[in-house]
């Protein structure tokens, strides 16, 4: 424990998990840049593209609580450590898998599925991390800063992935996504500890301020969080607003994944742009969702300070996704292709706005139930990926892309109306403190 300084150990961690954050999404959308040149290879066309989309997101979906379970009994360090080296290594066997190979298409949803079950664990542990590290009045901000690395690692797979692609095949992609994966874990496992006590970097006066900001029940007061937690899963599914925020987060997933499945691929095929232009558009949304994402988090903490949980966290995630829709609506229908990219990266970066509260929000509730109360949230989101994966490309197929992008925004304004059920003010902890009512 360092002593004679003011430490800041939680906001490198917090800094490294947005690297973690933005590996992740390297090595979840490279297969869309590389969609083309592996539809190719293995003759799949876009249909069965899909179905590789959504194989990843079943097997995201399907191990969220799991991971959750795991990020609250082993503790984030280990539990993260371990999901980076195991997509790291799902991510280079999709490179192996060679051309020509009987059931490729069957081969390919198998390690997608099995990408997708590593990853589950990267934000339920994050989540847990926050719960433990982060007092209430930053984690807006660190949420913020976290998902941020959605918007940086998409962002910035386009262009790189696509030089990559053209200077040496779609496979080199791949080598060079789990490379930087197992080096960014590796950093994680070194550096990271479950908790600050445990961290010799930690100053007493950082670990004060994280501790007066960490509020538990009363039976957890003097606790640390390091103490085995026992779940109370009763109280969890009693909470109306989970189902709320799942909900909710199926439509944010819905709509995040129409970018991260298909806008390179609309870009290119509906709106024009060759392959050095598309990736340059593509850029745009995951640009803005970098900075929806980090402004949408300062802007949380400092309406909740202002004007409380319900204002900086469900009023700002309700309104964010009004706009969403607005902005999907627009362009979707405008005729210029390049003011169409520009308007529908607005509406991704209206999207991420509200992203960190809705890991906030299950922090403010679940307290050091949060990695599983998150889990559960999150297992909603990617499930509304998992079928836009799909769903998408056959709307647009039947019906136009205008109406695939209304589908998008419907559910927009359908996340906006769960926000106003969710009560972040009256936390889980609390709730199980309270005497039984007669």
């Amino acid at each position: 424990m360092v002593n004679g300084r003011h430490s800041r150990v939680r906001f490198f961690l917090a800094f490294w998990l947005f690297v973690l954050s933005g590996v992740a999404f390297l090595d979840r959308t490279n297969i869309s840049i590389a969609g083309l040149q592996i539809s190719q290879e293995y003759l799949l066309g876009n249909q069965r593209l899909g179905w590789l989309f959504s194989a990843f997101l079943v097997g995201y979906a399907g191990f969220q609580l799991p991971a959750g379970f795991l990020a609250a009994r082993f503790g984030p360090r280990r539990v993260l450590t371990l999901g980076v080296f195991w997509w790291g290594l799902f991510t280079a066997l999709t490179a192996m898998l060679p051309a020509g190979i009987p059931h490729a298409v069957m081969l390919l949803i198998a390690v997608r599925f099995a990408l997708g079950a590593g990853e589950a664990v990267i934000y339920p542990a994050a989540n847990q991390f926050v719960a433990r590290w982060v007092p209430q009045q930053e984690r807006g901000f660190v949420n913020g800063l976290i998902f941020a690395g959605v918007g940086a690692g998409s962002g910035l797979t386009p262009p790189l992935l696509t030089w990559i692609i053209l200077a040496d095949g779609w496979r080199s992609a791949f080598w060079f996504s789990a490379v930087i994966g197992v080096i960014a874990g590796a950093v994680w496992w070194v550096f990271a500890r479950d908790t600050p006590e445990e961290h010799p970097g930690v100053s007493r006066a950082e670990l004060r301020e994280i501790r007066a900001g960490i509020s538990f029940s009363s039976r957890d007061a003097g606790a640390s969080p390091s103490t085995p937690h026992k779940i109370s899963w009763k109280a969890i599914f009693a909470r109306k607003d989970l189902a709320a925020l799942m909900v909710g987060y199926f439509s944010f997933g819905y709509i995040a994944w129409v970018f991260f499945s298909w806008f390179f691929l609309y870009m290119a095929q509906v709106r024009g742009f060759d392959l050095k232009s598309s990736a340059r558009f593509t850029m745009l949304p995951f640009l803005c969702m970098t900075v929806g994402s980090l402004a949408g988090g300062a802007l949380s903490d400092r309406l909740t300070r202002l004007h409380g949980l319900r204002v900086g966290r469900c009023y700002l995630a309700s309104v964010s996704l009004v706009i969403t829709a607005i902005f999907l609506v627009l362009g979707s229908q405008v005729h210029s292709p390049q003011l169409a990219g520009i308007i529908l990266a607005g509406g991704a970066g209206a999207l991420y706005l509200s992203q960190s509260t809705f890991w906030s929000v299950s922090v403010d509730i679940a307290g050091r139930s949060s990695g599983v109360f998150s889990s559960m949230v999150n297992m909603g989101g990617q499930i509304g990926g998992a079928i836009t994966a799909s769903l998408t490309p056959w709307i647009a197929g039947r019906f136009g892309w205008t109406t695939s992008f209304a589908v998008a925004a419907f559910l927009a304004l359908l996340g906006a109306v769960c926000w106003l059920v969710v009560h972040p003010e009256i936390a889980l902890e609390s709730e199980k403190d309270r005497p039984a009512r007669v």
